[in-house]
């Protein structure tokens, strides 16, 4: 199969799983996140950035399953926490240009990607970050994390960079309902919400997390 075919065949898939989630990316958004799967892929192959090797798994696996959660996604900032390869950062950032995106993660290797992809596909809303969780700064409307600890850990370490009226987007797969009920003061879930990533065929879910009060009041008390 040719280049160009291979390229058909996952624009044809991206097509129909973003349909499938009911979301409708701008032609050139398609082309850009194709763009982002050709680069990690080929620095993959070098840096490991990812267990996913085929491309198409990596539409799937990466950018549907990053998408999935855009209809949660609130405000105009957000923060991808642990954000790796970027995911699911950068599919968001890509889908929507006017919020601004802050990728933060502490590995070199991974924050040596993200620029590049961000200069890559010309990424004018995201910023790259290389810091450890609890050394970042800001506070954001939004802040997505993707399984890198459990919830009361990621709010321990990144809970001071959700805004007073923000959401905390928590990607999991399987869910525990302890992870649920040790979320600690300060914050409450609000929601979980079941994902259906086309064509995984694995358990995913959102949970949605706000504050219950602000930073001076957890300092007050």
């Amino acid at each position: 199969m040719s280049p160009l075919s291979d390229r058909a065949a996952l624009y044809a898939r991206l097509c129909a799983g973003t349909a499938e989630l009911g979301l409708s990316p701008a032609v050139a958004a398609y082309e850009r996140l194709l763009d982002y799967v050709d680069l990690l892929a080929r620095w993959n192959a070098t840096y490991n950035l990812t267990s996913v090797r085929d491309p198409a798994d990596m539409v799937t696996r990466h950018l549907l399953d990053s998408l999935a959660v855009a209809p949660f996604v609130r405000g105009d900032s957000l923060a991808d926490l642990g954000s790796g390869a970027g995911l699911p950062g950068i599919p968001l950032a890509i889908l929507e240009p006017a919020r601004q995106h802050v990728l933060i993660d502490s590995n070199g290797k991974k924050t040596r990607f993200l620029r590049e992809a961000v200069r890559t596909l010309a990424l004018d809303n995201v910023r790259v970050e290389q810091s450890r969780v609890e050394d970042a700064r800001g506070q954001f409307d939004c802040i997505t994390a993707r399984a890198f600890a459990t919830l009361t850990d990621m709010l321990a370490l990144g809970g001071h960079l959700l805004a007073p009226q923000g959401v905390w987007l928590a990607l999991k797969g399987q869910l525990r309902k302890e992870e649920i009920l040790d979320v600690p003061a300060g914050f409450q879930v609000t929601d979980v919400h079941p994902l259906a990533v086309p064509g995984l065929g694995a358990a995913r879910h959102v949970v949605i997390i706000q504050r219950t009060q602000t930073l001076a009041q957890e300092h007050a008390a």
